[in-house]
């Protein structure tokens, strides 16, 4: 995810144009039907495109892609928003100054969307999914989302990696994104290869 380092807190997961998944196949829940047409509760998210609540796989592709673009380039917030539930949180990890631990940053989708806009008016941003790990049980699934993040989605080389921990609720009719919960690579921290492409 980005960092919302910027503003003092790091922005959450952001980077994903061209979406290549390496992924493993995510099983339906047994109540899963095909979902309809989405319509919004009043005060609540603005309504979904049903393509992009379909399934994990659709609701993964479309997070990725909403936060990906050239700088400068509007982004889709109503898209964005419609993705989450109204109780979602994005948590970043990060390292606290002078080295001594770790600390988290939790933020709404409506805070997200204030503090990743500010950083995308001045700075490209592309984040590819590169494997998943996915783990569901009844309405509830938990994917590791290993990703890529680029200024510049032609970039040979990503200025970060990470992980984005996704916690996916199925309500009967779509899914929602209930909690993005993510941590950067760095040098003290690597990716284990578990959580990288075969050969990587």
């Amino acid at each position: 995810m980005l960092r919302l380092k910027l503003i003092v807190l790091p922005v959450l997961l952001l980077e994903l144009a061209g979406l290549t998944v390496h992924a493993q196949e995510t099983p339906k829940p047994q109540s899963a039907q095909a979902p309809t047409a989405t319509q919004a509760a009043p005060e609540g998210p603005p309504a979904a495109k049903p393509k992009d609540v379909s399934s994990p796989d659709a609701i993964m592709a479309a997070t990725y892609d909403v936060i990906s673009g050239l700088a400068a380039q509007k982004r889709d917030w109503d898209r964005f928003r419609s993705l989450f539930t109204a109780e979602a949180r994005l948590i970043s990890v990060s390292a606290k100054k002078g080295g001594s631990g770790f600390e988290i940053h939790s933020v709404t989708p409506d805070r997200y969307v204030t503090l990743a806009d500010a950083y995308f008016q001045k700075n490209g941003f592309f984040e590819r999914e590169i494997a998943r790990k996915t783990e569901g049980f009844g309405n509830i699934m938990q994917i590791f989302s290993t990703y890529e993040s680029r200024h510049d989605s032609k970039d040979p080389q990503p200025f970060a990696r990470g992980i984005n921990s996704f916690q996916l609720f199925y309500d009967g009719t779509r899914w929602w994104v209930v909690t993005i919960f993510w941590q950067e690579e760095s040098p003290d921290v690597p990716l284990p290869k578990e959580f990288l492409p075969a050969g990587q």
